[in-house]
């Protein structure tokens, strides 16, 4: 499977997972909507990481990769209502269109950038990355820490305020 492929299949796999399991009026939030994305990205991580960068360029790209997903897996995660049910007495949640357009938005530019990196600006892309020593491997698994922290950024979220309530 080329690159190009698998960055589109993570991104389908975790935009189909996080709003299939969060968008809508009334989610339960129990075991398993917290365990699924921690499962979700347990499997992407051993069947496409590369190889982490231990140091340079690469390193720097993978972590700030990681901190962007971060951001905006908790911009995600401020989109989504948590509160006690009144008909369970249990934690549940509601998230609507500005939870799904953060998800479609961020997914959609990772999905253009892949894209973009084999069509439109291949050899800008390869340049960027020899004059900064950054590998292939190195820019897919910033791309794949991205997608996860952001993900699991908004389980442990869930997951929190959940517990609050």
């Amino acid at each position: 499977m080329n690159g190009l492929t698998q960055a589109m299949l993570i991104n389908g796999i975790v935009l189909f997972a996080v709003l299939e399991a969060d968008l809508g009026p009334h989610r339960k939030v129990g075991a398993f909507r917290v365990l699924r994305p921690v499962l979700t990205s347990a499997a992407i991580v051993p069947l496409f990481l590369k190889g982490f960068a231990g140091s340079g360029s690469g390193l720097v790209l993978e972590l700030a990769a990681a901190a962007a997903g971060l951001v905006l897996g908790l911009l995600a995660a401020s989109q989504t209502t948590v509160y006690r049910s009144p008909r369970t007495g249990k934690a549940a949640s509601r998230a609507g269109l500005g939870y799904a357009a953060v998800w479609v938005v961020v997914i959609g530019a990772r999905a253009a950038f892949s894209y973009g990196s084999v069509h439109w600006f291949p050899h800008q892309l390869g340049r960027w990355m020899v004059t900064n020593q950054i590998t292939a491997d190195a820019l897919t698994d910033a791309l794949i820490f991205m997608a996860v922290a952001m993900m699991l950024t908004r389980t442990a979220s869930l997951a929190g305020r959940a517990a609050r309530v």
